[in-house]
């Protein structure tokens, strides 16, 4: 058991990418497999919202998958490491988070939902990674450290918590705070209300017309991702689509703040938040002086689209 970690002062802990890449690489396919199977069960809906993960008090979750008559949800538990299955009819099914092959992971979570009558097929290859293998012929994936599992899922906590906060300042279109496993990132995006110009797609074994759905309408979108090809270190990200005229260009905060153009968005490394005095602070700042740049400059209805106020304040008592 790893909790006492936060007791330890260690709510945001390290993650250098290059200590942890290949349990990275393998549970990255390992949450695909499990993404697809919500994506596959669930009923479409708009931006690809129903394909996601959630974080936990414990990891991260598909959520409620319906199966005909009953449904049943799949769970990553990175504390006690361990995939859990759970099924509305009382029954459930468990194996340990392990060093093991994609190919294997994949064998075994097919089998113990078969045993629980839960027979479903997925696509059976990586989405949004070049040169990818099929699940089922995956060898080379085959790292699990969860040491670095947990100190993950004890980030994405503590983006979700932020997120939270951000989140809550709108009033617009927003999405849920969700964890999208193509990328794989956490991520919150608010919605301008306009339609958005036919995005050109591109993205690498994701089909085109997937992505111009997902970006059918004007977002201002942040998250947090672990890193990898172009940027070897894990950051918070915040981008608008489409971006506005002088959106690269525009004064952000904190300091440490980036944009990429490779990336076509500005960049907050992961260890300026971590090691900031008050990281919820550097973190909300980033977030909203990026939303301010892409808002202001895209000429969205702010006005109309922010909460003024706190509503807690009422129900406190204090008013």
């Amino acid at each position: 058991m790893t909790a006492p970690a936060f007791a330890r002062g260690q709510a945001w802990p390290s993650l250098p990418l290059e200590e942890w890449q290949d349990t990275y690489a393998t549970l990255h396919l390992w949450m695909q497999i499990a993404g697809k199977i919500r994506l596959v069960q669930t009923p479409w809906v708009n931006h690809g919202w129903h394909v996601t993960l959630y974080t936990t008090a414990t990891g991260l979750t598909t959520s409620f998958i319906p199966y005909e008559t009953r449904a049943f949800q799949i769970n990553f538990d990175f504390i006690d490491h361990r995939l859990v299955i759970q099924s509305t009819d009382g029954r459930g099914a468990a194996f340990a988070l392990e060093p093991q092959s994609v190919s294997t992971f994949y064998r075994r979570l097919f089998n113990e939902l078969a045993a629980l009558d839960f027979h479903v097929k997925i696509y059976g290859r990586p989405n949004e990674i070049p040169d990818c293998i099929p699940f089922d012929e995956d060898e080379t994936h085959r790292a699990y450290d969860p040491e670095y599992a947990n100190r993950f899922w004890r980030i994405l906590i503590q983006a979700e918590r932020i997120f939270t906060e951000f989140r809550a300042r709108f009033i617009g279109k927003n999405s849920p705070i969700h964890f999208f496993w193509g990328g794989p990132d956490l991520a919150v995006t608010r919605f301008s209300g306009r339609r958005a110009p036919l995005h050109p797609g591109g993205i690498p074994n994701l089909p085109d017309w997937v992505t111009r759905e997902a970006y059918s309408q004007e977002v201002s979108s942040c998250g947090f991702w672990p890193g990898g090809d172009p940027i070897a270190y894990p950051v918070f990200y915040s981008y608008a689509y489409p971006a506005p005229a002088g959106f690269s260009e525009a004064k952000v905060a904190p300091s440490e703040a980036f944009y990429s153009d490779e990336l076509g968005e500005f960049l907050l490394p992961y260890d300026v938040v971590r090691k900031s005095p008050d990281p919820d602070a550097t973190l909300l700042e980033f977030l909203q002086t990026t939303y301010v740049a892409a808002a202001d400059l895209g000429k969205w209805d702010r006005q109309s689209l922010e909460r003024q106020g706190d509503p807690r304040i009422i129900f406190s008592g204090a008013e």
